[in-house]
């Protein structure tokens, strides 16, 4: 049984990596979880029309049969770790950073090692995006 989440942050690009998400699943038994971490500094979901862009990956979700949490946290790596631990997720879906610096080469590199043995981490290329 597969349980894939899809970490999204951005709306132009959460259509791909949804698509990506449950392509993986096949025709496999499991869940999928479309998640968003918000920093508390940061807008909610990064725009000024905030409803808009939440009713559009409620859509989303709902279109492939997945469950969609938005969340609020001054951590989100480990934001996101807990939720690898409580939906028990096999694979986590991320689209590759725009400009990979240092910082987020390393966030991806830390994400990565606390969630390994419970699920592995797919990076999807920009180029698929």
């Amino acid at each position: 049984m597969k349980n894939v989440m899809v970490c999204v942050t951005q709306q132009r690009n959460c259509d791909r990596l949804i698509q990506y998400g449950h392509s993986i699943l096949d025709d496999d038994r499991g869940d999928l979880f479309i998640i968003h971490v918000a920093h508390y500094q940061f807008k909610f979901l990064g725009n000024s029309q905030e409803g808009e862009a939440l009713e559009y990956l409620y859509e989303k979700a709902m279109s492939v049969g997945a469950q969609l949490t938005v969340v609020r946290s001054n951590n989100v790596l480990d934001t996101l770790v807990g939720l690898v631990e409580k939906y028990r997720i096999t694979h986590v879906v991320l689209g590759e950073p725009g400009v990979v610096e240092a910082q987020a080469d390393n966030l991806l590199t830390q994400f990565e090692e606390k969630i390994q043995g419970r699920a592995k981490l797919l990076v999807v290329p920009q180029k698929h995006l």
